[in-house]
């Protein structure tokens, strides 16, 4: 049985055996965050929903992009691509519950009969709805959409997070089309950010931001990364969002993706920690590196050279043309003339990602990618250097490009004894 310090509180009251002062210190502790936590207020970020012109004017888009490149039309199952173009969520299970954006004409509906009137309550961009029951195939059915609609150039696109067994049941009854990969079209749409998409990905950097604040006055000696988790999550909460963030202590800081193992904060820790929230379905996601009270020259060493990699490839984003493997080589080149090369050996994964309504969306800034910074996109500014046996240190800021160049959503930590701008 594995006990952290509010499990064992939890325990120990109910057993005479355990030494009260140890439950004592521990409801201490308790009611020392509980009253951190007292003044918290929700934020109030004036957020707007994506607006259903916005969602027409993106299957306009998707549509254009079909025409463009031959495809007929784009299949999709619930996940983000869905909720972004039809504002249309739904669980996933063996049943297919499904949509088919045509090329041209009218977007329509699949899912099982007995789902039908919970789906016609959720479908806001289309009015065709047909069912199968459940001893018929969906395939089939979906098939036959795909002839009424017409296929000219016999290419249908697939989005590209479909479960296979959806792809390979469909193809089985359509032989004659072509099925290709959708990113053309929901990434061509998705990776360019509008005002009011923006707009969103900057309250959830926010919220997170304040969240962080409340976390990092809540450190204390003794600690686990889960009571850390936990800590992150109620400010999130207490903020008004919903949000996590994970940390790593110590030696476990030089995995980029944190240990299982526990951990206790002790002093001249190294706290490396990462999370974000959503917006209305827009993420954040940020990374800080702090250490819990007086850090030592070595760390600084380090934390200096990351907080130098991080302002070189943001300071190359104000450059028209950049590319994304550009920015990736500028924030390595830092690391390599520090001595944390070569190569991938300390900085061991790309500089940054896309972002948006997944954490991790197109397109990334990595070495071999030649897409060119535009505006609209977005991506996280995170270069990291891993020591195993001693720690670990990254700064992750996500920014966003406009036609004069890179804004930030939210401001890079100045040093390693401040935080936050």
């Amino acid at each position: 049985m594995k006990l952290n310090r509010r499990s064992f509180v939890k325990w120990a009251s109910l057993s005479p055996a355990i030494a009260l002062p140890m439950i004592s210190c521990a409801s201490s502790e308790n009611e020392a965050e509980s009253k951190k936590m007292d003044g918290v207020k929700p934020l109030n970020l004036n957020i707007q929903s994506i607006s259903r012109e916005e969602r027409l004017s993106r299957i306009a888009k998707a549509q254009q992009l079909m025409q463009e490149q031959k495809i007929d039309a784009l299949f999709l199952e619930p996940g983000t691509s869905m909720k972004y173009f039809l504002d249309f969520d739904f669980f996933l299970s063996e049943r297919m519950v499904a949509a088919v954006i045509p090329a041209k004409g009218d977007i329509a509906y699949i899912c099982p009969g007995f789902e039908q009137d919970k789906v016609e309550e959720l479908v806001k961009f289309a009015n065709k709805v047909l069912t199968w029951e459940e001893h018929e195939s969906p395939y089939a059915l979906t098939a036959k959409l795909l002839r009424d609609i017409g296929t000219p150039n016999q290419k249908v696109a697939i989005e590209e997070r479909c479960r296979f067994f959806l792809y390979d049941g469909i193809k089985s009854e359509t032989a004659r089309i072509n099925f290709v990969n959708g990113d053309g079209v929901t990434a061509g749409c998705r990776v360019f950010k509008s005002p009011a998409e923006i707009a969103l990905m900057q309250a959830a950097n926010t919220a997170t931001l304040e969240a962080y604040k409340i976390l990092f006055d809540s450190l204390y000696e003794g600690m686990n990364q889960y009571d850390f988790r936990d800590i992150a999550s109620e400010a999130h909460r207490k903020l008004g969002f919903s949000g996590s963030i994970g940390a790593n202590f110590g030696e476990w800081s030089a995995f980029p993706h944190g240990s299982s193992k526990t951990q206790t904060l002790k002093p001249g820790d190294i706290v490396l920690a990462d999370g974000g929230c959503t917006v209305e379905g827009y993420k954040s996601d940020i990374s800080r590196t702090i250490v819990f009270g007086e850090h030592n020259d070595r760390q600084k060493e380090v934390w200096d050279v990351v907080k130098e990699a991080q302002t070189a490839a943001f300071e190359l984003a104000k450059q028209p043309g950049t590319t994304c493997e550009q920015m990736d080589a500028a924030a390595r080149a830092v690391i390599d003339q520090a001595g944390f090369g070569p190569d991938y050996k300390y900085f061991s994964h790309r500089l940054g990602h896309g972002i948006g309504m997944d954490g991790h969306e197109w397109t990334n800034l990595v070495r071999g990618n030649d897409t060119p910074l535009q505006a609209g996109m977005c991506f996280s500014n995170e270069p990291g250097i891993y020591i195993v046996g001693e720690f670990g240190v990254r700064l992750e800021d996500c920014f966003y490009m406009t036609e004069n160049g890179p804004q930030y959503f939210t401001q890079p930590s100045p040093s390693i004894d401040k935080a936050f701008a």
